[in-house]
């Protein structure tokens, strides 16, 4: 049964590639949230554990992980956040829905609103024709390790009643690197 969370608008904080180190600042940023989605490479179920001190997490498996996190954590997550269907996994290959379908949806499975992914440690926040069916598709670079001269960074999503608020990957620091819609 995928999380479902409902009431008032609803703050998700995407975290990825932790690679077994929660940075202080990383779990600072996301105190404020009601949900946390973790996009793979955790690198221990402490990571998950200490997250879960401040809110629900939602995890997949990243190329690094081994599956020592119980049946909870797989290669694909389907949460529906305040009325907001989100597609995870780690490999930005499995979140592309195309006329095909993709390797995380079986037949039938609604469409994301949001896709996430994690393993580049580059952050991304796309929209329009290329990210359909879905609105969005967002990867929060990487909490610990992040290249191409990005800061260690997260993703937030504000989620209300089934709609999308807004989306901002900001460094962990709190500066925006990138947002939607655009300010």
């Amino acid at each position: 049964m995928p999380f479902c969370y409902h009431g008032g608008m609803t703050t998700i904080g995407i975290i990825s590639d932790t690679h077994g180190t929660l940075d202080p600042r990383a779990y600072a940023a996301l105190a404020d949230v009601d949900h946390i989605i973790h996009a793979g490479d955790i690198g221990g179920p402490d990571i998950l554990r200490e997250l879960e001190t401040l809110a629900p997490v939602t995890a997949v498996l990243g190329n690094n992980d081994i599956p020592e996190y119980g049946q909870a954590v797989g290669r694909f997550a389907h949460p529906q956040i305040d009325g907001v269907r989100f597609l995870v996994a780690h490999y930005p290959r499995d979140v592309r829905v195309t006329a095909a379908g993709s390797a995380a949806l079986a037949p039938g499975d609604p469409l994301p609103d949001i896709c996430v992914h994690g393993h580049t440690h580059v952050p991304k926040l796309e929209w329009g024709p290329d990210v359909r069916p879905a609105t969005l598709l967002l990867c929060p670079g990487s909490a610990y390790r992040p290249r191409n001269e990005f800061p260690r960074a997260i993703a937030k999503v504000e989620v209300d009643d089934g709609r999308i608020i807004s989306a901002r990957v900001e460094s962990l620091l709190g500066t925006p690197l990138l947002e939607w819609p655009r300010r």
